[in-house]
């Protein structure tokens, strides 16, 4: 049984890509013990594919009604089920919601789709770009006069998606603990992504949030919010929005000119973005290190994955670990009593078939009767 707050938590996670198998190790990072459920002979599985770590694969031949026997009695022992299929495969398979809260009705029915699981997209496939494209999220990212920058995969995948799943399954765990009952859990990437523009929506009724994007104060439009090449070709960062933040800004740069006195006219904001530019070009990242980080003036360098590493403040709280020669996030977030920590090695498909169903309760002669009917 694994350590943190989720010790004792049983979870089903059908294989996936992506921010299925992230919002898993999530959960497994905190405890619970998630079994996958590859297909049998699907190669799979490396210390590279770090949302795999801490959970155990049991690979099943789904085709066989032997293996969708198998998932189900796992199913009638686990509090959550996770998948990201499209909308009606796991029905086909004889694995849909109906069925499974038929055979635990306090099951947490998890599904993360892009779409959602209705609409009139919900069929369709799509990525993490074109999930975030119908929300607004990727039209206002970019400069002025140039095209949307996708920023990775981070707002429709991992944010609007996974994060959102977990929480509204472990919401609905809570929920099904006081009354008894399951349900499902409609994770939707359009849903999720939507929520997390919720100031800019109310900014634009408020009338202080325009079009197009780089012109606003959070898009790089302000010259107090932005990233700046520095003498040595590498980058920093500046967030000194708040008045106390941007005097301090002013005095750690030299900006004394009438000119910064006026932070907030929008007008002006472009020449005091060239004038600022050739400030920053005067040092490099290393001087204006020394100069500003660690002050109020809401200052970072821009890090490379490989220099994030060897930061002090990610050294200091063990921000970034490394297991079997990889480097890799470590767990968050942090509890002060059920301690949580990364439960093992990125799980290899099907590593774990025989131990997970006798853990979970299988008797020798089912276990010898699913490798006669070739469903494990």
């Amino acid at each position: 049984m694994g350590s943190g707050p989720l010790s004792g938590v049983k979870i089903v996670e059908f294989a996936g890509i992506g921010p299925g198998p992230y919002c898993g190790m999530l959960l497994a990072d905190m405890g619970a013990d998630v079994i996958r459920i590859d297909r049998k002979g699907a190669r799979g599985g490396s210390k590279f594919e770090i949302s795999s770590r801490g959970k155990r694969s049991i690979a099943l031949d789904l085709k066989k009604p032997e293996a969708v026997e198998t998932a189900l009695k796992l199913i009638e022992k686990a509090d959550i089920l996770q998948e990201g299929f499209r909308p009606g495969v796991m029905e086909r398979l004889g694995l849909g919601p109906d069925v499974c809260l038929a055979r635990n009705p306090k099951l947490v029915y998890g599904r993360m789709t892009g779409w959602g699981q209705t609409g009139p997209m919900a069929l369709a496939a799509g990525h993490d770009i074109n999930y975030i494209s119908l929300t607004g999220a990727l039209h206002s990212i970019g400069r002025p006069g140039e095209k949307p920058v996708p920023p990775l995969n981070l707002v429709g995948d991992f944010g609007g998606g996974a994060l959102f799943l977990a929480m509204g399954m472990l919401a609905a765990l809570v929920e099904a603990n006081k009354s008894g009952k399951g349900q499902v859990v409609d994770a939707a990437m359009t849903d999720g992504a939507t929520s997390l523009m919720a100031m800019f929506f109310g900014f634009q009724a408020a009338g202080i949030w325009h079009e197009p994007h780089g012109t606003n104060m959070l898009d790089g439009g302000a010259h107090f919010y932005d990233t700046y090449e520095t003498k040595d070709g590498k980058w920093i960062s500046i967030g000194s929005i708040e008045p106390q933040f941007y005097a301090l800004l002013r005095e750690k740069a030299g900006l004394t000119d009438a000119i910064w006195d006026q932070q907030m006219d929008r007008a002006k904001w472009p020449e005091m973005k060239t004038k600022i530019e050739a400030v920053f070009r005067t040092k490099t990242r290393d001087e204006w290190c020394t100069i500003m980080e660690g002050t109020d003036i809401c200052f970072a360098p821009v890090l490379s994955l490989t220099e994030a590493k060897d930061h002090p403040h990610n050294k200091a709280r063990e921000t970034i670990v490394e297991v079997d020669g990889v480097a890799q996030p470590n767990i968050a977030p942090r509890f002060s009593r059920t301690v949580s920590k990364i439960q093992g090695a990125p799980a290899i498909n099907g590593a774990h078939t025989l131990e997970v169903l006798k853990d979970w309760g299988f008797a020798d002669g089912e276990v010898d009767a699913l490798k006669k009917a070739e469903a494990i």
